[in-house]
């Protein structure tokens, strides 16, 4: 680990250590894990009772150490046969396709270490320290996002673990606690939260943007509305439209505004419901064990503790929160073509003149209606033989909710071009709380002042959105 990630580094010592703020800090901005001495030492205690209650009852059921895995689980296993099992659990990658982004991998190896580092997946501290060493510095495995069509997570694992596997397990339990589980999952959802809180803020301030090019008047944020509502995300984005206004244009409209603007507080509001949900369910996923069987160490009338088999690795909170954002950013972009319509025909903003920016709304047109395909719930698909497997549906979740965050990406850059090209034909400055925004699109999307193609001044405002939403 170099000296810049062993400073920043994030000390795991339970697993309530892992939330989207070390998240954050891992994935995004390259922070190291330090598995910290007090977990190490409960690892090392775990590990030993679970060794002695394999020992104890040779004839056990224990799926993955007695027995083989997959449907192979009513079968127990001599001992050549655990240590062909160990070797074969680590060449599980036979997915392929897209590789996830390294912020994603990154994130995966951290949620990895949910299991271990209490003890629950009955693993030496050696092998979550090996876990945790691959963030060093190194190249990553390639982890692709399509393929992944197990009931679990095996195959993406199955990459990401498989030469670690090789290398540092001591035996099959060891093998299954890399690659059985749902750490992708809970990695995804986190993932997806993060953006989605950048977007939510970016969002508002596009909108709010829009908003003061056609004038809203203020009884439409009025704060009498908040009683009335008694909704918590619409009350937080009446305010903060509010906010973001003031200090804006003196004389607003004396007529309400069009439906586009007029309904932008509760589409906000539920904008604001799903990042809420999205937010519990990645915080709840990530502190989650998810390993089958998972290892409870001893206690109360288990002086070996136990070993239950069970369910934990299909995460089914993930993929309906990230549908969730999907669906709430694909609404922003239907309500941001029409304000694009809106803010292009109505007289007040541009007047009777050429528009210089018209040809955009073609475009924007695009992004709305892509957004509207790609926002598709996810179901649990239909799975393979074996098992009565069914495939679990996180990967289909996240990587619909990054096609439906990209659309609204372009949709933002498309709309507050047009505004920033209204304000500047109209000679009018910003609401304060707008001008950095307003900067930041005029230095990738200048005013136009001539006639030419803006396919590449939109591009350039997009793929800063798009940063933006991933920083």
């Amino acid at each position: 680990m170099s000296t810049a990630q062993a400073t920043r580094a994030v000390t795991l010592e339970r697993r309530t250590d892992i939330d989207l703020e070390s998240y954050r800090r891992v994935a995004r901005e390259g922070a190291g894990i330090v598995i910290g001495e007090a977990a190490a030492e409960r690892m090392r205690s775990a590990r030993e009772s679970f060794l002695a209650l394999v020992e104890s009852d040779p004839d056990a059921f224990i799926y993955g150490v007695t027995t083989s895995s997959g449907d192979g689980a009513s079968t127990l296993l001599d001992p050549d046969q655990r240590r062909n099992l160990a070797r074969m659990l680590g060449r599980s990658g036979a997915s392929f396709g897209e590789p996830l982004p390294e912020r994603v991998v990154r994130g995966i190896v951290l949620t990895r270490l949910t299991g271990m580092v209490e003890g629950n997946s009955g693993v030496r501290p050696e092998l979550a320290r090996a876990v945790a060493a691959m963030l060093d510095g190194g190249a990553l495995p390639t982890v692709p996002s399509q393929g992944n069509g197990g009931s679990g997570e095996v195959l993406p694992l199955g990459h990401l673990f498989g030469g670690l596997s090789s290398r540092v397990v001591e035996d099959s339990r060891e093998a299954m606690s890399l690659i059985n589980g749902s750490p992708c999952a809970s990695a995804l959802v986190a993932d997806a939260t993060l953006s989605g809180r950048n977007r939510l803020a970016l969002a508002e301030r596009v909108c709010a943007l829009t908003a003061e090019v056609i004038r809203t008047p203020d009884e439409q944020h009025s704060p009498l509305l908040e009683t009335l509502w008694d909704e918590q995300h619409e009350v937080a984005a009446l305010r903060s439209l509010r906010e973001l206004l003031a200090g804006g244009a003196g004389e607003r409209r004396h007529f309400q505004a069009p439906v586009s603007f007029r309904i932008l507080p509760r589409v906000l509001g539920r904008l604001r419901r799903a990042t809420a949900e999205a937010e519990r369910a990645a915080t709840s996923s990530l502190a989650a064990v998810s390993d089958n069987p998972v290892y409870v160490p001893p206690c109360e009338g288990y002086p070996l503790g136990a070993t239950l088999s069970n369910g934990s690795y299909h995460n089914a909170q993930a993929p309906p929160a990230m549908d969730g954002l999907s669906a709430a950013w694909a609404d922003i972009c239907q309500l941001l073509e029409r304000q694009t319509e809106r803010l292009l025909t109505d007289p007040t903003v541009f007047g009777e003149g050429h528009v210089p920016v018209k040809i955009l709304y073609m475009v924007q047109t695009w992004w709305a209606e892509e957004a509207r395909a790609a926002a598709q719930p996810t179901l649990i698909p239909l799975g393979g033989y074996g098992q009565n497997d069914t495939c679990a549906p996180s990967f289909f979740a996240w990587r619909r909710q990054e096609q439906v965050g990209r659309c609204l990406d372009a949709a933002m850059a498309i709309v507050a071009a047009i505004a920033s090209q209204a304000l500047a034909d109209a000679n009018r400055e910003p609401p304060p709380a707008l001008a950095g925004l307003l900067t930041d699109v005029r230095a990738r999307f200048p005013v136009v002042t001539e006639s030419h193609p803006l396919g590449e001044e939109a591009g350039r405002l997009a793929a800063w959105f798009t940063e933006r939403a991933l920083a």
